[in-house]
């Protein structure tokens, strides 16, 4: 199976999900059982499918047919290029594709110029007026193909500019352009590139990073230490005929290699080997040629053989437009896209359908928790109902009585109730204090400082581990804190439960400890520009503040989830105990209803008690509704035609 036909399978499954989903919410609704908890618990499961993306960087040197590669794996059906793919450099600027409904379709385009100014890439994303937007007309192949042949644009400008915009450095000669004859140098006219097309991979949450050569990555930090660590995979581009030059060897020591784990998603593709088809040779000896690059790339670079496969990009597009199945099978094109689809696609599918597991089974629990509160509720609406048979009216009075006492009882104890919420939120507070964003600017500040200074940063290393030091730290003691909550919760709802008859269970903390490896990653890919080779760059206060910037919103990431995650451990456990609280004032109010309805009619008694008798039956159809319909949203898409979510 191919990498799209894989795809769209996984993008079946989620349209799938989503509509059993809102099956689901439309069923806890008519039956009363959408409190605020399933909802927030709901609201987190939706859209964690809907808006789960799937990112595939591709790196490469020059003209190593990075561009040419996108085109045959993702725009062959338009039977033509649709990225620029021609001899020499093509893709200039970082080019992301993706898909927003909300969106036109269009190419937007940043201008090289911004990176003068200290506003970061996430910054500029928020300020739309300040990108050059060219619209797409997604039907027409030439148009959409000549309208993102803009991402190749250069500009010619000084030496100076050139230093100032990070493509020239005076202490590093051999890694600067070649100036014109005119003395100016080439540079990329265009910061970053969004591509929002409607393409049928787009809409199902795939969105392709291409990323140009050496020179341009490392003089954007925010590329490096943001958008490649968060790609779920990165396909790395080599020339069959070469294998792992000097500069290939560069770009995966310092941006690929420190992505932290999880090298299984890394797949290093050695294209052109149609240069390698040599009618002096056979085709066994070109075979074992190919075999053998593939063989030293993989020891080079430290991965498994596996990893390494050998295509020809430009072959397998003239295969797929002309239909031509030998010449497919020869340029190993579908070898890569079963190894994104089986590699990629599996591994996210794995840990998209656990996340998806660990929720519904939350939201399993919580509402079969509710249900098992009415069950047990008219279990002891019966058993009172029945003492009540052959008594006089005099007892039937004093029973409302005692209801009605118990029922202001109840309404008194309110305050100890809400001693627990006092306790929990006073708790909370530090919690959320010590993860907020005032706090991580002023655990980063000292780091700042030191990125600042002007010239070469001498301790700016020993700032970077103090600052993550004191982060960790700090993400260990949330974590510690979350626990001493997680007691105070168990032993409040035992207490609870023992007093009044609440079935309260605190909800499963949040695992802060976690987002360590998060900032053990984050400060990896820091490291590379802290370098005595990267000295030079980091002494120039543009890069610096670039990669200031870069850091604080990375880290921003991190702490903005660990947040959502303690907030939605704070609400499940609030909504559990106003779930409850609400059925006991119900209880209330039903028992002495029907002692009401006893007292005015001989008959009342008998009555009420089979009403209740149908309303047991009801319930016990509910629970085995609710496990029906949380099972079926953990089916695996393959369960299911896609024909079914169109019927």
């Amino acid at each position: 199976m191919s990498f799209n036909q894989d795809f769209e399978q996984h993008g079946v499954w989620r349209k799938q999900f989503a509509l059993r989903l809102r099956l689901l919410s439309e069923w806890l609704t008519d039956h009363d059982l959408m409190e605020s908890g399933v909802r927030e618990r709901l609201d987190q499961l939706h859209a964690q499918v809907k808006n789960d993306k799937i990112m595939v960087a591709f790196v490469a040197e020059f003209s190593r047919g990075k561009s040419e590669l996108i085109n045959a794996v993702f725009f062959a059906g338009y039977g033509r290029r649709i990225m620029p793919a021609s001899a020499g450099r093509t893709t200039m600027c970082p080019t992301e594709l993706g898909y927003d409904a909300d969106i036109p379709p269009c190419l937007r385009l940043l201008p090289i110029e911004t990176r003068l100014q200290p506003q970061s890439l996430l910054d500029w994303r928020n300020a739309p007026d300040k990108w050059e937007r060219v619209d797409l007309d997604v039907t027409d192949a030439k148009q959409l193909a000549r309208a993102i042949q803009k991402v190749a644009e250069v500009r010619r400008v000084t030496q100076a500019e050139a230093a100032a915009l990070g493509f020239w450095h005076e202490e590093v000669p051999e890694d600067n352009p070649l100036p014109g004859a005119d003395g100016l140098i080439e540079v990329p006219r265009w910061r970053h590139a969004l591509i929002n097309m409607a393409h049928p991979l787009l809409k199902q949450g795939l969105v392709i990073l291409d990323t140009p050569g050496l020179n341009a990555i490392g003089a954007e930090p925010e590329l490096t230490v943001s958008l490649l660590p968060q790609a779920h995979a990165v396909v790395f581009i080599l020339a069959a005929d070469t294998g792992v030059t000097k500069s290939d060897l560069t770009i995966w020591r310092q941006h690929l290699a420190v992505l932290g784990e999880g090298r299984e998603s890394r797949l290093v593709v050695l294209n052109k080997i149609d240069t390698m088809w040599d009618a002096l040779s056979s085709p066994e000896q070109v075979q074992l040629q190919i075999a053998s690059q593939r063989t030293d790339s993989a020891e080079i670079l430290g991965l498994e053989p596996r990893q390494v496969l050998a295509v020809s990009a430009q072959k397998g597009l003239l295969a797929k437009v002309s239909r031509d199945k030998k010449l497919l099978q020869a340029s190993n094109l579908m070898e890569l896209e079963t190894a994104l689809g089986v590699d990629l696609l599996g591994q996210r599918r794995k840990i998209l359908g656990a996340a998806v597991a660990s929720g519904i089974q939350s939201l399993r629990i919580e509402t079969g928790r509710m249900v098992h509160t009415r069950a047990r509720d008219l279990v002891e609406q019966i058993q009172e109902l029945e003492g009540l048979r052959g008594k006089n009216t005099g007892v039937i009075k004093q029973m409302r009585l005692r209801i009605e006492q118990e029922q202001a009882d109840f309404d008194a104890s309110g305050a100890k109730i809400q001693a627990v919420r006092s306790v929990h939120l006073r708790l909370l507070k530090d919690l959320f204090a010590l993860l907020s964003s005032t706090h991580l600017k002023a655990e980063v500040g000292v780091l700042g400082k030191a990125l600042k200074q002007p010239g070469i940063k001498l301790g700016v290393r020993r700032a970077y581990d103090q600052t993550f030091d004191r982060l960790r730290a700090d993400l260990i003691k949330a974590d510690r804190m979350a626990g001493d909550i997680q007691s105070m919760l168990e032993g409040s709802f035992k207490n609870l439960n023992a007093e009044y008859s609440f079935s309260l269970q605190a909800p499963t903390p949040p695992r802060l400890g976690q987002y360590v490896k998060d900032l053990d990653l984050i400060e990896k890919s820091h490291l590379q520009y802290l370098s005595l080779g990267n000295a030079l760059r980091l002494a120039q206060p543009e890069f610096a503040e670039r990669l200031a910037r870069a850091l604080m919103s990375r880290l921003r990431v991190v702490y903005d989830t660990a947040v959502n995650e303690v907030e939605l451990w704070n609400k499940s456990a609030a909504a559990q105990l106003d779930a409850q609280l609400r059925e006991r004032r119900r209880n209330f109010s039903r028992r002495i209803e029907a002692v009401a309805r006893i007292q005015q009619a001989a008959g009342g008694l008998d009555e009420r008690i089979r009403e209740l008798q149908s309303l047991q039956a009801d319930l016990n159809q509910l629970e085995t509704k609710l496990a029906e319909l949380t099972d079926h949203l953990l089916e695996a898409p393959e369960d299911e035609p896609a024909e079914a979510l169109a019927a």
